[in-house]
């Protein structure tokens, strides 16, 4: 039995280990983005590290033009045109709404300077001169801008337009947004090279970048701003940090400042609580696997691709790494970078990363001489 000292000693050990419980909860997850929908991401993994209805399909303003910077990057990328080509404009660019770069009808502008408009000062009319340019019509580019949408996965999402200006049905998700921005980043990162330019002079009117991250923000360096009624103040935000790249998402908020706030908290909360940790390298041996009807008995297996994961700050030492073998054994000849199965990485059960595993070396197959000496030797092995 437990006397009164040892009782209030257990009661205080218990209270002390639920206060502490509840006291790293409470500031793991006390974050909550002020934004009607809002999510954060890893770029290089794409893991999630924090999402707000992030799958809600939403007005995105000019968000949009990401996709349009995309297919403008993607047609470059194919030399369907080229950085300095001369787009000629049309009177439908020169008379669109909203944001501009100020072209005038019968202008002559180089590609480059159209997707640097697009960027640092989200240009509608370069966005309707750029569609016209590439497929003949904004009609046909949006069609291009679906069909891409689908190809990535974009579930959420439906283009009426090149540049974000309100029109029904128009809509995209936050997680569609950070898949988007990751894709093109990744891809294409020349993006981070006109987003993150501060101003930009066309016609002799110079405008500055509305992202209110520059500058402001150690490390950030895109990607892309928004408003209009139906949307709010809207902003997908990158920024890189001991070299760690995260891409935040926030839609609807009230007003500029709530929404530079509500971008800078998110990217915040990830740098602060997570971290980026490479747990395996391409090549590291990791396993073995039998070999059967070979002098070698087995061969070494080997990661076919590092494994990078995110993961908070505190959780280093629960992480895990499983090999799932597909096979028990192999059976000579065995060449090198034969596949045989996968290494997972978790964390409490979650897979964060995998890759393939291989044979990091051959195995020839035993002569029958051989095979004779070694079933004899297994023979008297297994007598003593």
């Amino acid at each position: 039995m437990i006397n009164n000292k040892g009782f209030r000693t257990f009661m205080f050990f218990i209270i002390a280990v639920l206060f502490s419980t509840m006291f790293q909860v409470s500031t793991f997850a006390q974050f909550e983005s002020s934004a009607e929908s809002a999510i954060l991401i890893d770029a290089v993994t794409g893991q999630v590290l924090y999402e707000k209805n992030s799958d809600i399909a939403m007005p995105p303003a000019s968000i949009t033009k990401i996709m349009t910077l995309l297919i403008g990057f993607e047609a470059l990328e194919r030399e369907k045109v080229k950085w300095d080509d001369q787009v000629v404009v049309s009177e439908k660019a020169w008379r669109t709404d909203g944001s501009e770069m100020f072209l005038l009808v019968g202008d002559k502008v180089s590609i480059g300077d159209i997707m640097t408009g697009i960027s640092v000062v989200s240009a509608n009319d370069g966005c309707i001169a750029l569609a016209e340019h590439l497929y003949g019509s904004e009609e046909a580019f949006v069609e291009v801008m679906n069909n891409r949408a689908r190809e990535l996965g974009l579930t959420n999402s439906k283009f009426a337009n090149s540049n974000g200006l309100p029109a029904e049905g128009h809509v995209m998700s936050a997680r569609d947004i950070s898949t988007l921005a990751r894709h093109l980043i990744l891809n294409y990162p020349k993006i981070l090279e006109l987003e993150s330019q501060t101003e930009f002079t066309y016609n002799g009117i110079r405008q500055y970048n509305r992202n209110p991250l520059l500058g402001v923000f150690p490390g950030a360096d895109g990607l892309k701003t928004g408003w209009t009624d139906e949307a709010g103040y809207c902003i997908v935000g990158t920024a890189q940090q001991n070299g760690q790249r995260l891409i935040g998402v926030v839609l609807k908020t009230k007003n500029e400042s709530e929404r530079s706030k509500a971008i800078q908290e998110l990217l915040n909360y990830g740098f602060k609580n997570f971290k980026s940790l490479t747990v395996k390298n391409t090549g590291d041996v990791v396993d073995a696997i039998n070999v059967k009807s070979s002098k070698t008995s087995s061969v070494p297996l080997k990661v076919d691709k590092s494994i990078s994961v995110i993961i908070p700050v505190d959780q280093e030492n629960n992480l895990e790494t499983v090999v799932l073998k597909s096979t028990d054994f192999l059976v000579a000849p065995v060449a090198s970078d034969t596949e045989v199965g996968t290494i997972e990485v978790r964390l409490n059960g979650t897979t964060l990363g995998s890759s393939t595993v291989s044979t990091l070396e051959g195995a020839e197959r035993m002569g029958f001489f051989g095979w004779i000496f070694k079933s004899i030797g297994d023979f008297f092995k297994s007598l003593f």
